[in-house]
């Protein structure tokens, strides 16, 4: 039993409040502090209780990258809690077939397993079909059109078509929840169809989508967009290009990466007022570097990315991802957005269960799953729980 914590339930703060957990479920919540039976109450004074946070773009933490050798996937799990996470899409880069069929089976594996850590959720994949002008830190020599151009030449040794691709996707589709894609490229919009026809969520990103292209993506159905505002064309007044699309569309629900450097804290708040924390996945797009020191190297992929004290970056200053955790994105929704412990739990948990079909996750609630962590008022993480185990205690 958890006492005397502000309670962060989805439509207000119980404060204080007492939270009973009977094996992974969440059995009760009760207004007031508990005193409880001796080792069996955590007392809570001082803290705030908030559902697990969910990250659904997350390539690595603490030196481990998605596309790492085998393990690495299991590794992000047990790093993650001490940062809030109880669930996330293990997030990979623009690879090879291979890689994805990989760390595919690596997922399947991991999500079969009790969990040791964070759940491991269903992947997400940059993919290959992706605009090379849009593509930022994402390696050109992977990146493919739906819709081949035949020049009558053979493929080179080592190199792989996009049908391969599409099959390694395919093949993988009960272990992968999000593909990104350009839906402007050859054949882009035929492919969000057929994406979306095995069951698969499509997220339109790294991409120079026209308006008009971005609607008739989202008319084939995509419902997500992947880092709003990031590696695609900005806001116009006269052509709103993918970014209005998404903002209008109530269909799409929107990452967006709140570390502060990618997006600055008032674009925040203003997407959130302009779709409502229901529609906003706050991501931390949080790569090896994440949870590392200014000055550490580590492996995005097959490319080295530096943590410069802000975010991580290639050798030659393009930014490549984040080095944030959940906890400090949660900080900064409260603290320099200004959103209430309430919104800012619907964009960090919330919203991310629903969008993947997590019922009874993401929340607080008598019968919901015990997925949860307890705050200090800084925000820092003092305890973190994964199905009612308690998965990490900041030491004293």
């Amino acid at each position: 039993m958890l006492s005397g914590a502000e309670v962060v339930l989805p439509d207000r703060i119980l404060s204080p409040g007492t939270l009973a957990i009977d094996g992974d479920r969440i059995a009760d919540i009760r207004p007031g502090a508990a005193a409880g039976r001796p080792g069996e109450t955590v007392l809570l004074a001082q803290h705030y209780v908030v559902p697990g946070f969910i990250d659904v773009h997350v390539h690595g933490v603490e030196g481990f990258d998605a596309l790492g050798p085998d393990g690495s996937v299991g590794s992000m799990a047990a790093a993650l809690p001490k940062y809030g996470v109880t669930a996330f899409c293990p997030t990979m880069v623009a690879c090879p077939p291979g890689s994805i069929a990989r760390v595919l089976s690596e997922v399947a594996r991991a999500r079969r397993a009790i969990p040791a850590g964070a759940r491991v959720l269903p992947a997400h994949l940059e993919s290959s079909f992706i605009n090379p002008a849009f593509a930022g830190a994402q390696p050109a020599a992977c990146l493919r059109v739906p819709r081949p151009v035949v020049d009558g030449g053979a493929a080179t040794a080592g190199d792989f078509t996009s049908e391969e691709v599409l099959r390694a996707i395919e093949l993988g589709v009960p272990d992968l929840a999000v593909v990104t894609l350009a839906p402007e490229l050859d054949g882009g919009v035929d492919l969000v169809s057929r994406l979306v026809s095995l069951g698969l969520r499509v997220s339109l990103g790294h991409s120079g989508a026209d308006y008009d292209v971005a609607c008739a993506a989202i008319a084939a159905g995509a419902r997500r967009a992947t880092h709003l505002f990031n590696r695609m064309p900005p806001l116009d007044h006269h052509e709103p290009g993918l970014v209005g699309a998404v903002l209008e569309a109530e269909e799409v629900a929107a990452e967006i990466i709140c570390d502060g450097v990618h997006v600055h804290p008032s674009l925040v708040g203003v997407t959130v007022g302009a779709k409502r924390p229901a529609r906003v996945m706050a991501v931390t797009d949080g790569t090896a570097l994440s949870g590392l020191a200014p000055g550490a190297r580590a492996q995005l992929g097959q490319e080295q990315i530096l943590a410069d004290g802000l975010a991580a970056r290639l050798a030659d200053g393009t930014l490549a991802g984040s080095t944030s955790t959940m906890d400090r994105i949660f900080r900064l929704l409260v603290d320099r957005v200004g959103l209430s412990l309430v919104d800012a739990a619907t964009v960090t948990a919330t919203t991310p269960a629903r969008e993947l079909g997590l019922v009874g996750h993401g929340l607080l609630a008598a019968g919901a799953v015990a997925d949860l962590v307890v705050l200090d008022r800084a925000f820092s993480v003092a305890r973190t729980y994964v199905g009612g185990q308690l998965m990490y205690a900041r030491s004293a």
